[in-house]
């Protein structure tokens, strides 16, 4: 039982290392990799705490050289995915009922094992398994992943806190219970922060849960069930299965304690989903809280009075930081035509001086792409805008797949602002540029809300005030993170609370309060001291004659 009010530590954005030669934390990271790379990992299932191997084991290799083998992970089917649900279920009644400060402890202390003796692990995990550079990595798998895990402790805290009045003689109060039944977290590839951090926001808030991540993310997801495990999360609060997504929702979303999807991934899944629980609502005990972040076709649009310099390098990084596999990443950038001509000679200056290869090889800004599907899906796109009238490939273009998922950063310019790369989300490292008249803004503006279903990230360049206020407002509805002057990726918890509305999700902000009262329902308490004696209201009373 507590005994106080207590105060958690005050969250503070984990300091991003710099990983410049000769630093400690380059040579722990340097030793790290070359460590993962000589031995090949087992990676079981963790369903109640136990270690679940099967008799099929999966290969995991770099996308970056598809040669090596970084280890196996052991493939669950229905039963395994029934076993984590009956496993979380067991553990539900314990873990609700343990103070709040306890499951805040173990929050705390993994974020600083995170960030402290397993740093170089789950960068190294990253980097391998996902194929990201030492920066990439640093600020996803240990910077944003424990800024999750310290913001959602002190949101816990702020949430609890949130109390209604009390009237005379009564004392009101509110009580945050976690959802009945389990929620299921089902995690991309592209961030090992959000892979964590999807099962761990709701069983912060007491829940419990199934996790499936994705098969291309297995290795640092194991990393971070390390970490959990030691930090000394009680067994069955989060189970880790690895189950083909068709298995696992067929058991999951047909239970009667399924409460909750926690969910990033495309659109397409998503709304399958959304209307598989739709048919099975009659199965639920409670409507189930379905919270999600999808896709989008983020934007950069600039105006005539837009600084050429720094417009050039939003669309460099912001294109081509992780290869374009950012949901937030730009991929449709609109330009002034008396401004292209300068932009572009700084856009190309950068991409002749940018490195792409293994991230082992810390001088490379660019890397390989996930996996074959995504491999053969872009070389596609990019082959289509060689051969249309409508687009023509200025940068770029180049693939090989040969050692590694390579695909050489590309920038195509559409001669139509419907063109396909203009309004298909790509996920890779391909942006397409429109260049419109400048005497046609408005209607450039126009064109961008009504071009992509998605409304994830936007960012708008110029210098001119009132066209900055006339931009941020006709393009209200766009984004959920929009950006001036800036790139259109880069969110950071407690800073940006991240999510898009539209066909980009449900836009509950990760990390943030609007997505941990999601995995909450509120019991309203009322106790009366003087509780009424007669039950008619003053107004009954007869007149004084």
């Amino acid at each position: 039982m507590s005994k106080g009010f207590f105060n958690v530590p005050i969250a503070r954005n984990e300091p991003i290392k710099s990983y410049i030669p000769g630093s400690q934390e380059r040579v722990e990271l340097k030793a790290k990799l070359s460590e993962l790379r000589s031995i090949e990992v087992d990676i079981p299932m963790i369903i109640g705490g136990e270690e679940v191997r099967t008799e099929k084991k999966v290969r995991i290799a770099p996308p970056h050289e598809h040669k090596h083998t970084l280890g196996y992970y052991f493939q669950g089917d229905g039963s395994h995915v029934k076993m984590a649900i009956d496993a979380a279920l067991a553990a539900k009644e314990r873990w609700a009922s343990l103070a709040w400060q306890h499951r805040a402890a173990i929050f705390l202390k993994a974020a600083d094992l995170l960030t402290g003796p397993y740093r170089a692990k789950i960068n190294a995990a990253t980097m391998l398994g996902q194929s990201k550079n030492a920066f990439q990595a640093e600020i996803d798998s240990a910077c944003e992943l424990a800024d999750f895990l310290r913001f959602g402790v002190q949101v816990m805290s702020q949430i609890y806190d949130i109390q209604p009045q009390s009237a005379p003689s009564m004392w009101n109060y509110n009580e945050y219970r976690p959802l009945e039944g389990f929620v299921y977290a089902l995690t991309p590839f592209n961030f090992t922060s959000i892979a964590g951090n999807l099962p761990c926001a709701p069983a912060l808030m007491g829940n419990v849960c199934v996790w499936k991540p994705s098969k291309t993310a297995v290795y640092s997801a194991h990393v971070i069930m390390e970490i959990l495990m030691e930090a000394g999360l009680p067994d069955g609060v989060i189970n880790l299965i690895f189950a083909s997504g068709p298995a696992a929702a067929d058991v999951v979303l047909k239970h009667p304690d399924f409460a909750g999807i926690h969910f990033t991934g495309s659109t397409g899944v998503f709304n399958s989903v959304w209307k598989t629980i739709g048919e099975n609502i009659n199965t639920y005990k409670t409507y189930p809280r379905i919270v999600g972040e999808t896709g989008g076709k983020d934007f950069i649009f600039a105006d005539p009075t837009a600084n050429t310099k720094a417009l050039a390098v939003a669309i460099v990084r912001g294109s081509f930081e992780y290869q374009g596999q950012k949901c937030s990443a730009a991929s449709r950038v609109y330009v002034p035509k008396s401004i292209w001509a300068e932009t572009w000679s700084y856009v190309e200056a950068d991409l002749k001086d940018l490195k792409m290869g293994p991230p082992e090889d810390f001088t490379n800004f660019v890397n390989a792409v996930i996996d074959e599907d995504s491999f053969d899906k872009l070389a596609g796109f990019i082959d289509g805008a060689r051969k249309s009238p409508d687009a023509e490939v200025i940068a770029g273009g180049n693939c090989d797949k040969s050692t590694g998922y390579f695909i050489e950063p590309t920038v195509i310019l559409a001669k139509k602002p419907d063109y396909i790369t203009m309004t298909e989300e790509l996920f890779g490292p391909v942006v397409t540029i429109f260049v419109y008249d400048d005497e046609k803004l408005d209607e450039t503006l126009d064109i961008l809300d009504k071009t992509s279903a998605y409304a994830l990230t936007g960012a708008i360049f110029s210098q001119c005030r009132y066209s900055l206020d006339k931009m941020t407002k006709r393009l209200a509805n766009c984004a959920g993170n929009f950006y001036i002057n800036d790139k259109p990726t880069g969110a950071v918890v407690g800073q940006q609370p991240f999510g898009g509305s539209r066909a980009s999700g449900t836009n509950d902000k990760a990390g943030s309060i609007f997505n941990l009262l999601r995995w909450v329902s509120v019991r309203t308490i009322k106790e009366t001291f003087n509780p009424a004696q007669n039950y008619l209201y003053p107004n009954f009373l007869p007149e004084n004659e």
